[in-house]
């Protein structure tokens, strides 16, 4: 399966946040669109990072409560790992294992299309090994 194919099932939203906004803007955001994850983007097309819950509590056990007003830009990952529409589920899982990310920006020609979490990810291959199953089922019993 390829990641286009997630796209299509679960949309192209992807929920960004400016690299000024405030960690407490953060917070509101990952809690109100129930998301692990924000790309931090001037634009909403153009990703200067991506900041996650993990992000947020790195950044609060080594500054306190007073990173919460301070910008996004402060505790954002600035290299982001990016992925194609055109890549397959299983490589994609192999490299969010690697580099121990769960949120993968999805690009196309520059622009980012979407977002994949591992989550979507384990959907996908969980769908993949049912529908073998009904088919190995469909075969034995045909």
């Amino acid at each position: 399966m390829r990641i286009s194919e997630i796209l299509r099932r679960k949309g192209s939203d992807v929920v960004t946040i400016a690299p000024d906004a405030t960690v407490h803007a953060l917070l509101e955001i990952l809690a109100t669109n129930n998301v692990g994850a924000v790309v931090v983007s001037p634009d909403a097309s153009y990703m200067v990072g991506i900041v996650s819950e993990r992000d947020v509590v790195r950044a609060l056990h080594r500054h306190g409560a007073a990173i919460l007003g301070r910008s996004v830009s402060e505790i954002m990952t600035d290299v982001v790992h990016t992925c194609c529409p055109e890549d397959r589920v299983e490589t994609l899982n192999a490299r969010m294992t690697e580099h121990r990310i769960r949120h993968l920006p999805v690009v196309r020609d520059g622009r980012m299309i979407g977002i994949v979490s591992i989550g979507d990810v384990v959907k996908s291959q969980i769908a993949e090994l049912e529908t073998e199953r009904e088919h190995l089922v469909q075969y034995l019993h045909g």
